[in-house]
């Protein structure tokens, strides 16, 4: 036991936890907090906002694969967190938020700066403490990173009054810690297993479904094991995007609202689809009651929750999805197949191969889908990619392959607008000896370009490429097809001149008007000791398809 204050001894805690960096902004009611963090070993990354060292943590824990952590001031800091917070908690991203408080002898009584972020953020966590007792903070830190990171991931939020910081008592620093009724599953159960093995080697038309469930586990290794051991074709969601090789024989890429034509296709006519950590979003399975209603389904996820939550199933297995891999690959070792596949097999290649040849790319005019060829024949298979949400995060979607699993992320729960860029920063502080870049619409890097001055100053260099279509182009595609183009709200004039604001910044910027300038601009980026801004002029009538309606089938997406 130590006497210690409780901002003393949540940085000691911290440490404890292998935490090295954070990302946040001071205020008023966590300053005993930023006071103690001056003379430890944890690197404070600064932000311009509090939104952004949410998604800075975001990204860090996505490939650190550990709890990123955020910290800002009481009220207004808390709240700009949410953002950020809400999207790790629709991602599953394990992330712990810091709040200051004011005083416990003023909360609630409408104090400076007050705001019950308990009541705020209980529904985007998995839990949210909030010590009274600096004794307190020892357990509560070890439990909100043992909770966030445990079963299926997701965000704790700690919220320390002001007081409760600057007092000080015994401290107890726990090596382990234990919930009452929080026992999450890991080990499938070996019935189910055999279950579901059957199926599979029955099956005359297996597939397999992949969601973010298979990158949070890192089970990539093994989910290319079973595909090849069945020969079977791998669709993902669009989270799932990048947990299998886009270039591997087996790969269909995702699935959805802006799926690859082979994925719609061919998911529609399988006789078992294995489902691997998904949980049939409505933008991956477009009108659930049509989303393979003949087809016997396996679901395997860590949250009992999602089985039969959106689509009812005929073998939900509750268990961590990497055992569960493992688990099948040497069921199916020992096993021989009982159907002939080779039909299944031929009809795959030939909907892969028709589905390509429909998606011809001019690579002599400048658009989106042939910035990101080119982008793929230069970018390294080791970097690291993000998106942003709109027409350049489902242009990735579909002309983008990833190659190295893992290496691709974006929000793709909440649909964050500026998540991008600071989640690229996060991800880079995670492997600084690794690419990192945010494709990017003008309309997201508007929202977060703040996190320019973080890359710059803290020497964190990521790459931008911004598709510049002067709108807000995914709003404005719907009002072309959906309102008779009466564009209302989207127009944004080509305002500001980029290359002039990363310039302001002290970054690189540049423009590239043709795809030869493009390809130049990329290495220079990639060869830059600062963050680089590449703005790429595009139409703004440049659409994303395919595309399925909202309320429509797979079966009836819109070709073009």
């Amino acid at each position: 036991m130590s006497r210690l204050t409780g901002s003393k001894a949540l940085i000691k805690a911290l440490q404890e936890e292998g935490v090295s960096v954070l990302f946040g902004m001071p205020g008023g009611a966590n300053l005993p907090i930023y006071d103690d963090l001056y003379s430890s070993e944890i690197r404070h990354i600064l932000v311009r906002h509090e939104q952004l060292a949410a998604h800075m943590a975001d990204g860090f824990a996505r490939v650190a694969r550990r709890p990123g952590v955020c910290l800002a001031t009481s009220g207004p800091g808390a709240t700009n967190l949410v953002t950020g917070i809400a999207t790790a908690y629709m991602d599953s991203i394990p992330l712990v938020a810091i709040t200051g408080q004011v005083a416990t002898s003023s909360i609630g009584k409408d104090a400076f700066q007050e705001c019950d972020i308990m009541g705020v953020a209980t529904p985007i966590t998995k839990y949210a403490f909030q010590p009274l007792d600096p004794a307190e903070i020892p357990g509560v830190v070890k439990k909100a990173f043992y909770i966030s990171a445990s079963g299926r991931p997701g965000p704790v939020l700690i919220d320390i009054p002001k007081d409760v910081q600057t007092r000080e008592a015994e401290m107890v620093f726990p090596e382990k810690v234990s919930l009452r009724g929080y026992n999450p599953a890991v080990q499938p159960d070996p019935t189910k297993i055999e279950k579901a093995v059957d199926a599979l080697l029955n099956a005359e038309r297996p597939l397999i479904l992949a969601g973010g469930g298979v990158a949070i586990a890192g089970a990539f290794s093994e989910l290319q094991a079973l595909s090849e051991i069945l020969m079977c074709p791998v669709a993902t969601t669009f989270k799932g995007k990048g947990v299998f090789d886009e270039t591997h024989p087996l790969a269909l890429g995702p699935i959805g609202m802006h799926g690859h034509l082979e994925a719609n296709r061919l998911i529609l006519d399988a006789d078992v689809l294995l489902a691997v950590g998904t949980r049939f979003s409505d933008r991956s399975t477009g009108k659930v009651s049509d989303f393979v209603p003949k087809t016997t389904v396996i679901h395997v996820d860590i949250d009992p929750s999602e089985i039969n939550k959106n689509k009812k199933v005929d073998l939900g297995i509750v268990a961590d999805v990497k055992p569960s891999l493992q688990a099948m690959v040497e069921a199916i070792v020992r096993r021989a197949r009982k159907n002939d596949i080779k039909q299944w097999q031929k009809k795959f290649a030939e909907v892969k191969d028709s589905c390509q040849n429909e998606w011809k790319v001019d690579m002599t005019k400048i658009s989106a889908l042939s910035v990101l060829k080119k982008l793929r024949e230069i970018l390294p298979s080791s970097s690291i990619v993000t998106t942003e949400v709109g027409q350049c995060q489902m242009w990735t979607s579909l002309h983008f392959n990833v190659i190295e699993p893992g290496t691709f992320f974006s929000s793709t729960g909440l649909g964050t607008m500026g998540f991008g860029f600071p989640a690229a920063v996060g991800a880079k502080v995670a492997a600084p000896s690794r690419a990192v870049l945010d494709i990017a619409g003008d309309g997201s890097f508007n929202m977060t370009e703040a996190a320019l001055a973080t890359s710059v100053l803290d020497n964190i260099p990521v790459i931008v490429v911004i598709m510049n279509n002067t709108m807000l182009g995914m709003v404005a595609q719907w009002q072309r097809l959906f309102y008779q183009r009466r564009y209302h709200g989207v127009k944004l004039y080509g305002i500001p001149d980029f290359v002039k604001l990363a310039e302001a910044y002290r970054a690189q910027g540049l423009r590239a008007q043709s795809i030869d300038e493009f390809a130049r601009a990329l290495k220079l980026g990639l060869r830059s000791d600062v963050t680089t801004v590449i703005d790429v002029p595009i139409s703004p009538e440049e659409d994303v398809f395919p595309f399925v309606v909202p309320g429509t089938a797979l079966k009836d997406m819109v070709v073009a």
